[in-house]
């Protein structure tokens, strides 16, 4: 009797770990795939003029997410991306981006990770528009 509780407990003990764990996978794999969302983000960005740069919208403006990611259902339905910018000190030609992606954990728990960059007017940007 006094081995089967024993045996018991360790068996529930061991369940409760394996499901930390599997959360802590979960969120590991969802990290990844939210840095490269928005790497991704950043990069499509990068490649575009000041012109469209600077008409990006103060607030938060909701993004979607390219359909490379959408197409595996558990990254489309779970995690919505948003782009805010703001000018740095007062300096019309220098904006700082931020873009945040959020999502919910298999727990329920939210989750969110940002990313910032800065886009100058007359950056390499503009140097690689002008000479091309």
């Amino acid at each position: 009797m006094m081995a089967a509780a024993i045996m018991s407990l360790a068996i529930a003990t061991s369940i409760t770990t394996m499901q930390r764990a599997f959360l802590s996978l979960d969120t590991a794999r969802n990290l990844t795939i939210a840095g490269q969302i928005m790497a991704n983000e950043v990069e499509k960005m990068r490649m575009a003029d000041w012109t469209t740069v600077s008409a990006y919208a103060a607030g938060p403006t909701t993004i979607t997410i390219d359909s490379s990611f959408t197409s595996v259902a558990s990254i489309g339905s779970r995690m919505a991306l948003s782009r805010s910018a703001a000018t740095v000190g007062g300096n019309a030609n220098l904006l700082q981006l931020t873009y945040t992606i959020t999502w919910n954990s298999y727990d329920g728990r939210p989750i969110s990770r940002s990313y910032s960059t800065y886009y100058s007017r007359y950056g390499i940007h503009d140097y690689l528009y002008t000479t091309t």
